[in-house]
């Protein structure tokens, strides 16, 4: 499993996953919370962010030279140790229960030493399941639960 950093000549490729991630996402979300536009697109509104925020990091997935996903992360406090926060995570479904999911969390809570809060939609109960598995297995159970934005979420440090 490769993490690939995705510059701003490759932001195609992630905006095209993010559409495949925000039709999943969908069936988590209230009526009308999440729509397509005019067009027929999700068009995530924060995608442009991550080439102008120094603190927004955009990586592509690869699995065995195939493209498996991404993973947005984000530092979201100052302190003196910072927070960060995955912000979106997507694995294609075809990839998913291989363990990639949890070698692309472990990599990426490595990479960026700190503080975590990892949140999840109330109703993704099969995200859920695996950012708890995921936390308590890479904390030693060394997390605690809290809510950012509204949403569940468990606090840890790596």
């Amino acid at each position: 499993m490769e993490l690939i950093k995705v510059s701003f000549e490759k932001k195609i490729i992630l905006r095209n996953l993010m559409e495949l991630y925000q039709y999943d996402m969908s069936d988590f979300e209230d009526d009308g919370e999440n729509d397509v536009n005019e067009y027929g697109l999700f068009d995530y509104m924060y995608l442009d962010h991550y080439w102008t925020d120094e603190w927004r990091f955009p990586f592509l997935i690869m699995n065995a030279g195939k493209l498996v996903g991404f993973i947005l992360v984000r530092k979201i406090a100052e302190r003196e140790t910072p927070t960060f926060s995955i912000t979106e995570f997507f694995i294609l479904r075809k990839y998913r229960r291989h363990g990639i999911g949890k070698e692309v969390a472990y990599k990426v809570f490595e990479m960026f030493k700190g503080n975590w809060s990892v949140s999840w939609l109330e109703k993704n109960l099969p995200a859920k399941s695996f950012w708890t598995m995921a936390i308590q297995e890479y904390s030693d159970g060394i997390c605690f639960e809290s809510t950012q934005a509204g949403n569940p979420s468990l606090e840890f440090i790596s």
